[in-house]
């Protein structure tokens, strides 16, 4: 049965059904509900929820996360993730995955909160100093973004990369009517 559900509350409900067992993050409109969000419903399923002291500690944080075998995601919006490109890329550099979730505003510098596709060139072209690349993800619905969510996963620990899902301010403030699949887990060893 479909429910309303607020865009950026429906990014971490669904990354939780994905099987995510860490969030480290940083406040950030217009993406801080997905932290706000994560922040008590981790708890209460036995999960690890950090907000960092700046972006990119927790980009290092999943880093370090992943590598102990935990599936991992951070989210951030348009200034915050330029601060995230080392970590990125140092992530491709060790085939690590993760995945990243960015909730786009409108504008240079500190940008405005509008709605606006700025970030796409630098995350569909680049994802990171020295050439790597990341898999992007452009959901153009709430439910959409759900359904993309419960891939991302496997996707990252498929191609042993960051995959990230590359959303934007309206469908992280607008309400839709969605459905959510089944709780997930991981059910093959990531071998390493």
């Amino acid at each position: 049965m479909k429910k309303m559900w607020k865009g950026n509350h429906a990014i971490g409900e669904a990354a939780m059904r994905a099987g995510c067992q860490f969030y480290a993050g940083y406040p950030i409109t217009p993406q801080t509900e997905v932290g706000e969000y994560l922040s008590w419903r981790m708890p209460e399923l036995g999960r690890t929820f950090l907000q960092a002291e700046n972006e990119m500690s927790a980009m290092y944080m999943i880093f370090g996360s992943y590598a102990c075998g935990m599936r991992s995601m951070t989210s951030s919006s348009g200034p915050g993730f330029s601060l995230k490109q080392e970590g990125i890329s140092y992530m491709c550099a060790n085939n690590y995955p993760a995945v990243l979730v960015n909730v786009q505003r409108w504008g240079a510098g500190l940008g405005t909160l509008d709605s606006s596709q700025t970030d796409y060139l630098r995350d569909t072209r680049c994802g990171g100093n020295g050439d790597c690349r990341v898999i992007v993800l452009t959901p153009n619905s709430i439910q959409e973004t759900i359904d993309l969510m419960y891939i991302a996963f496997d996707l990252a620990e498929k191609y042993r990369n960051p995959v990230e899902i590359l959303t934007e301010a309206a469908l992280g403030q607008m309400m839709e009517a969605v459905e959510f699949p089944e709780f997930k887990e991981r059910t093959e060893d990531l071998g390493w």
